[in-house]
């Protein structure tokens, strides 16, 4: 398959594997917006045009539709009137989120990888941050500050706690000013809730450990703060994987 200098798409004739009809729409829009044709805010042509245009069906037209609004890449509204029609947006954290939690759910991503996952992306972020530190808004970081405030409320449950707890480690990888890092983050908060929180019964004293994890909190927030990039790393480094330690957990 191919796409000419006007966008449009053509199946490969030579041969190879054939494409379903719905993929050559995707194609078509992922063309267009590499070549700026289509931009965030910007509208898909109508289901008749594209159909005639790559000489396909209106259901193929639809299917691929539907595939695109379920990657966070259109969003729809049904009419006739001037909001109808499919508009190009740009939401990943959705779909990625989807995505992970069932992927989660088959035992397929081993909780080793996301640990070290969750490392390798904190620690680079927490890096980051610091190394921002003099420029870094203050509005950014009184999110993570109301956030540490709000988990030192008496009476959280397990559940309350960390729910913010994910909250926290999601605005702290925003911290980094990576927009890619925070949508992956921000996806993987869910599968991180889950199973932190599955990890709670194996603590010998959640009380005590929510007392060090208050503490190793605001001492990253602290590290960020005064710019110490590698103190920030390696906090948030520690404080990863001495949960796990602590719950009697495979870590990396």
């Amino acid at each position: 398959m191919w796409s000419d200098h006007t966008g449009r798409v053509a199946h490969n004739r030579g041969g190879g594997c054939r494409v379903k009809n719905y993929e050559l729409v995707l194609h078509r829009v992922e063309a267009d917006l590499a070549a700026g044709r289509l931009r965030i805010g910007g509208r898909l042509p109508g289901e008749r045009t594209l159909a005639e245009q790559l000489g396909i069906s209106r259901p193929s037209v639809r299917e691929a539709v539907r595939v695109l609004e379920a990657m966070g890449v259109v969003r729809t509204a049904t009419g006739s009137g001037p909001e109808a029609g499919a508009v190009i947006v740009a939401e990943p954290v959705s779909p990625l989120t989807a995505v992970l939690r069932l992927h989660l759910a088959t035992n397929h991503l081993p909780m080793s990888d996301v640990v070290q996952t969750r490392i390798l992306l904190e620690s680079w972020s927490a890096r980051e941050a610091a190394g921002r530190a003099p420029g870094l808004d203050a509005a950014e970081l009184k999110v993570a500050d109301d956030l540490l405030d709000r988990m030192d409320a008496d009476g959280l449950s397990p559940e309350e706690f960390h729910l913010l707890d994910a909250e926290f480690h999601v605005a702290l990888s925003g911290l980094a000013g990576n927009v890619l890092i925070a949508a992956v983050m921000a996806s993987l908060r869910s599968a991180i809730h889950g199973y932190v929180l599955a990890a709670v019964p194996n603590l010998p004293d959640w009380e005590a450990m929510a007392v060090t994890l208050r503490g190793e909190h605001r001492a990253i927030v602290a590290a960020i703060r005064a710019g110490e990039p590698e103190s920030a790393a390696e906090l948030v480094t520690a404080h990863i994987r001495g949960f796990y330690q602590a719950a009697q957990l495979q870590t990396p």
